[in-house]
């Protein structure tokens, strides 16, 4: 692929100015339709060493207005960002809707360094594109002779003289190999949805106006499907109730414990707990525990029972509620990705990205298309945690009806549990059917190897408590003894 490419093609300065004189207008134009349409746009520049992507990404950007794009410089990972899931990084720089992200290397310096997979990469961005980001990749390319040629003139100046470095160095002497490698991993990541445009770079002027006319028309293409999107047809559920009285319904809730087994094993549990979490620390073992279940179902009691034994500084307890504006502008991943712990840390979530697959979709708040592809965007990214060394748990705590009416009355009747109580929850108890096959279904198609869920049976408080307790312990206990 790449071996055929004429890197040499030129253009003269009055060619460029003919071009550009249009080219510019209609690219700050585009730039405020997307806006307006509320497009998120993610321009993604690599290629070769010294190739030239800063002094394209500086050139292009001169047609755009800077209060509407971001410029991101992603090179090697720091160590904040190494102490994080791969895609951590890349995950919290995605746009807002309406904005344009900008990124010197991407995701791809992953591929090249074996730390993520070309699928990895590809799965990624059909992600995005399929919530409405539009993703353009260019990759530059130079000669052997030309990339050593620009290497030798760096190091000349002393302004750029430290851009330099030994492995380009070495690159530029196996460029044959290195291009190869490259030219597998464009022909694996070209994909309809998101195709990399080669750009021949030894001719800035050229260069600079393939880029901007490719962008112009992928801007295009983009407000054009906007504008001529269908309106989603009404959502259907599948005509075979395959998930009705499946995993909830065989769940034995009968199961008990007296106070005084509960005061004996919690003070056991949380002993080592605490113990665990000190380890944890000193082994960079990053943690996430995930809690759903019915409303009155027990969270709370058992997240509190977990804190009680860990240090406040090694742990964080998210509550989710509904996305602000902020949150709804991103990705409806985006806002728990910015939550996920660094190595040795822990992430408690009260409500989790299952929002989407369970009241999203039961209220009519996400399409049936929006709801039916995430178990997949969610099954990516749990295993975008679990790659990285982590532990996640996901516990689903359960309860009958009649226990979680019992719960409501008696929140209703104590003073101090008053304001855990709302006429939404009535209101959502009310479609317990619908919420039920909902869970059902969540359940069967993201409980994975790595990131089972765990159906806590809740009837009994202080077993259910007892159960987590114990999970998080054996869990740790055997994590720790492998590392």
């Amino acid at each position: 692929m790449l071996e055929q490419v004429d890197v040499d093609k030129k253009m003269t300065k009055e060619e460029y100015d003919k071009k550009m004189d249009s080219l510019s207008v209609k690219l700050g134009e585009l730039q405020r339709k997307c806006r307006e349409q509320k497009i998120p746009v993610m321009v993604i520049f690599d290629g070769v060493d010294a190739a030239g992507k800063g002094t394209m990404i500086n050139r292009m950007i001169q047609f755009l207005d800077p209060r509407g794009y971001r410029v991101f410089s992603t090179g090697k990972a720091n160590e904040e960002e190494r102490m994080r899931p791969y895609f951590w990084r890349f995950f919290t720089k995605t746009p807002e809707r309406g904005r344009m992200h900008i990124f010197d290397q991407s995701w791809y310096r992953g591929v090249y360094e074996g730390e993520i997979s070309e699928k990895d990469a590809v799965e990624f961005e059909k992600m995005l594109i399929q919530d409405g980001t539009l993703i353009v990749k260019f990759f530059l390319l130079i000669s052997a002779k030309e990339q050593k040629k620009r290497l030798e003139n760096m190091e000349k100046d002393e302004d750029t003289r430290w851009r330099v470095c030994k492995q380009e160095k070495e690159n530029n002497k196996n460029y044959d190999a290195c291009l190869k490698r490259q030219d597998t991993m464009l022909v694996h990541t070209d994909i309809a949805e998101c195709p990399w445009v080669i750009v021949e770079g030894t001719n800035k002027l050229y260069a600079t106006c393939k880029i901007v006319s490719t962008l112009v028309s992928r801007m295009e293409e983009a407000l054009s499907r906007t504008n001529n999107k269908s309106e989603e047809l009404p959502q259907q559920e599948p005509a075979e109730d395959c998930f009705r009285n499946g995993v909830l319904h065989g769940i034995d809730l009968s199961k008990t414990m007296t106070k005084e087994e509960y005061q004996k094993e919690k003070k056991k549990l949380q002993k080592k707990l605490r113990s665990l979490h000190n380890q944890m620390y000193l082994k960079r073992l990053p943690v996430v525990l995930a809690f759903e279940g019915w409303d009155a179902g027990g969270k709370g009691g058992a997240i509190k029972r977990l804190t009680q034994a860990m240090d406040p500084r090694g742990y964080e307890v998210v509550p989710t509620a509904s996305p602000n504006d902020i949150e709804k502008a991103h990705h409806y991943l985006w806002r728990f990705w910015e939550k996920f712990p660094k190595a040795g840390h822990m992430a408690i979530f009260d409500r989790t990205w299952y929002g989407r697959v369970l009241v999203e979709r039961v209220e009519g708040f996400a399409t049936e298309k929006e709801w039916k592809r995430a178990y997949r965007e969610i099954n990516d990214m749990e295993e975008q945690i679990t790659n990285a060394g982590g532990i996640l748990l996901k516990f689903w705590m359960h309860i009958d009806k009649d226990e979680q009416e019992r719960r409501f009355h008696e929140r209703e009747q104590i003073p101090e549990k008053q304001w855990k109580i709302t006429e939404e929850d009535w209101r959502n108890r009310a479609r317990w059917d619908d919420y039920e096959k909902a869970v059902d279904e969540m359940i069967l198609r993201t409980s994975t190897e790595n990131a089972p869920w765990i159906v806590v049976e809740g009837n009994s408080k202080y077993y259910a408590r007892i159960k987590v307790l114990k999970t998080v312990v054996e869990a740790l206990e055997k994590k720790l003894s492998e590392m």
